[in-house]
């Protein structure tokens, strides 16, 4: 079981708060969670800056360095306590390719037995960038198989496609591994591109909220609800845990993929809706 974060914002933002300070932040996480750490934050040009800790991330003075230095639209923090791969760097999150950055908040069931079919899966030449044991890490080539049959993986990403790609993964993943009858796989993945994010959840907690610590300028929504499809977003946050005891932290359903689009438009899918589109 690990942690994950997301972060999108119409505006470069500092995200200290919400992986330090906070009252639920991901420094008070890693208590439990100790088995390494990693910030992916886009700032200057397409691609992520990627910073891992091997370490707890609360006795790990590099992990508030980085946290208190990121200003960036774009922001991705995992947390892990291992189950698949030993504490390496090549086994920590996130992972990236290219513009993609990927985290796993989950455990892939029976993966040992079934690592290699699940790699036949990937495209060989994505299939060569592996460097670890995990099976997140193969997830996030998979993923970017299923996506590289839709659109190519550099330039702007569809948000759809991007769901899409998501969704198939998941189905995939799981139709190898799984046992009928049995509790399914554990995947929540978060992924992007700097411009379009985009979010799993099967069989762990996740959390949306549209008003961040750092940015602070949407009004609670605990009233009215999560924001809707098609809303436009000034922010767009998503958390394993709720970060503060505040109002504005919505579930996200099982079974449910949630993201926005470059323009932060959020929109809302059902992971057997998508797997069924041709």
């Amino acid at each position: 079981m690990c942690r994950l974060f997301g972060f999108r914002s119409s505006i470069p933002a500092a995200v200290h708060p919400s992986l330090v300070t906070e009252k639920n932040s991901l420094l008070r996480q890693s208590k439990e969670h100790k088995d390494g750490w990693g910030i992916a934050s886009y700032e200057a040009g397409e691609r992520p800056l990627v910073a891992h800790g091997l370490g707890p991330a609360y006795c790990d003075p590099d992990f508030e360095r980085v946290s208190s230095r990121v200003s960036a639209r774009t922001v991705v923090a995992h947390l892990r306590l291992a189950s698949v791969g030993a504490v390496e760097k090549r086994n920590a999150h996130p992972f990236s390719l290219g513009r993609w950055c990927f985290v796993h908040n989950g455990t892939v069931k029976n993966f040992a037995r079934h690592k290699a079919e699940v790699e036949a899966l990937i495209r060989p030449d994505l299939r060569a960038h592996i460097q670890g044991a995990t099976d997140s890490e193969r997830c996030f080539y998979l993923f970017l198989t299923q996506l590289a049959e839709q659109q190519t993986l550099e330039g702007q990403a569809c948000v759809e496609k991007v769901a899409c790609a998501l969704a198939r993964t998941m189905e995939l993943v799981s139709s190898i591994t799984d046992v009928p009858g049995q509790d399914r796989s554990s995947m929540n993945f978060l992924v992007t591109n700097g411009d379009v994010m985009v979010a799993t959840r099967r069989n762990r907690t996740l959390f949306l909220s549209d008003t961040a610590p750092e940015t602070g300028k949407r009004p609670h929504r605990g009233l009215s609800g999560p924001p809707k499809p098609g809303t436009q977003l000034e922010q767009f946050v998503l958390a394993s845990e709720q970060l503060s005891g505040e109002d504005h932290w919505h579930p996200i359903d099982e079974e449910d993929i949630v993201g926005v689009d470059s323009r932060l438009v959020l929109h809302r899918w059902k992971v057997q809706d998508l797997c069924t589109k041709p």
